[in-house]
């Protein structure tokens, strides 16, 4: 393995058996956990923000806007910066910037106001995307090239325990008063109102405070933890035919980016529309409260998938499982639209499993053999996560004028075209392999 060092030009090799990267993956993990517990968190605040501002869901909705935005604004300049400073110090500052996202909760809710929460929601979310640029190209590079994905899908699986946990702590320490109903509200006074939007909105004062707190106490250890140095993929443009190199030039990273969109698009949109898709006569019939209950299936299906997906990717090519996890994805969403009932349900709910190990792959296969442009092109990556904030509309307009049972068919696409990118969104000529060296 080719291992570039901070304390001199020459890159050297290391056996491979020289290397224990146990202990930095294990330490770069937690920030995993840590951005998808917040990031679900989102889904208590709507609600609760809802009910104490009055609003309706055109307004509310503009938490996930202001959410999914950040990628949109924050990446590809992370990606930029990335290149310059490398890894290990963009994990501390998207901690840090995170802690300061969330400490704004506190004057938010004493104020109260909806607007000062969507800005501390910008400014977790730019923390949080400035975490991923970071974080998801660094664990691919970390050791051997051919289990990069079997590694990042490992870690995506501890994201997605944060998902999984965090509607039950945020359900016990934000929701744990009950709102008063619409008609309630409508009959206080101006001060009585006030007094009670001070006193809903408190309750996010606590919660914010002690993930402020684990927030800077993280970015102190990262800081403190030698971590790995992957030199190879830091340093800027290089060269290439005698031309400036560009992330615009390599087909693999293009291509992943558009499969990144309709990834999270497709897996966003779905997990939009199953409540209501659930609650059809048709198909499952359920009251709402009771087709809620079935997401912890679709989104507990993609936990146990990278689990289990971490495992597959280190014996079957990572392209050949992607191409198979899409196409069954495919036809699943088309059983769904194509049968009632029980059938319909399970095929819907069954694709959670599939779309595991989607992200973690088509990122590393994106990255793959781009070395300087690493940082930068995982910038490009994670723009496209503004997918989930595009395509879940769209849906909803197909839905309005063909109904929702067959308004998946622009999921199936979706899942169409990552099958197109695993087969042939392959690098012009392979990268070498990019080790590391101690800070």
């Amino acid at each position: 393995m080719a291992i570039g060092t901070q304390q001199t030009s020459r890159t050297y090799t290391v056996p491979q058996s020289e290397q224990n990267y146990r202990a930095p993956l294990a330490m770069v993990t937690t920030l995993f956990f840590m951005w998808g517990f917040l990031t679900c968190l989102n889904d208590i605040l709507i609600p609760h923000l809802k009910a104490i501002f009055d609003l309706n869901y055109a307004q509310v909705m503009l938490v996930q806007s202001a959410f999914f935005g950040a990628y949109a604004v924050f990446s590809i300049p992370s990606g930029f910066i990335t290149e310059r400073l490398g890894y290990k110090p963009m994990m501390v500052v998207g901690l840090l910037t995170m802690a300061v996202g969330a400490l704004l909760f506190v004057p938010a809710a004493s104020v109260p106001s909806f607007p000062l929460f969507l800005t501390a929601l910008i400014i977790l979310a730019a923390g949080i995307t400035i975490l991923q640029v970071a974080a998801n190209p660094y664990v691919a590079l970390l050791g051997p090239a051919k289990t990069a994905s079997a590694r990042l899908t490992l870690t995506q699986a501890f994201n997605s325990f944060g998902t999984f946990i965090a509607p039950y702590f945020g359900g016990v320490l934000i929701l744990a008063t009950a709102p008063k109903t619409a008609a309630e509200i409508a009959r206080l006074l101006p001060d009585q109102l006030r007094a009670y939007r001070i006193e809903q909105a408190s309750s996010v004062k606590l919660p914010y405070i002690g993930i402020s707190v684990a927030l800077v106490v993280l970015a102190l250890v990262i800081a403190w933890f030698k971590l790995p140095h992957i030199a190879e993929a830091e340093g800027g443009h290089t060269k290439k035919d005698g031309a400036r190199d560009s992330i615009w030039r390599h087909r693999n990273l293009v291509m992943g980016a558009i499969a990144i969109f309709a990834y999270v698009g497709a897996e966003v949109a779905i997990g939009s529309f199953l409540v209501n898709y659930l609650h059809e006569p048709n198909i499952g019939n359920l009251d709402l409260e009771t087709a809620a209950k079935f997401l912890m299936f679709y989104w507990g299906g993609a936990m146990v998938g990278r689990f289990l997906g971490s495992a597959v990717l280190r014996t079957i090519p990572p392209r050949a499982v992607l191409a198979a996890n899409a196409l069954i994805a495919a036809l699943l969403v088309c059983v769904s639209m194509a049968t009632y009932g029980h059938v319909a349900m399970v095929s819907i709910l069954a694709i959670g499993f599939f779309n595991s190990i989607m992200f973690p792959t088509i990122f590393t296969l994106g990255i793959e053999g781009l070395g300087p442009l690493t940082g930068e092109a995982s910038g490009l990556l994670n723009t496209a996560i503004v997918g989930g904030g595009i395509i879940p509309p769209v849906q909803g307009y197909i839905a309005d004028h063909i109904g929702i049972h067959h308004a998946f068919i622009l999921p199936t696409i979706c899942y169409l075209y990552i099958v197109l990118f695993a087969l042939k969104g392959t690098p012009k000529q392979d990268g070498d392999v990019v080790g590391a060296s101690q800070n």
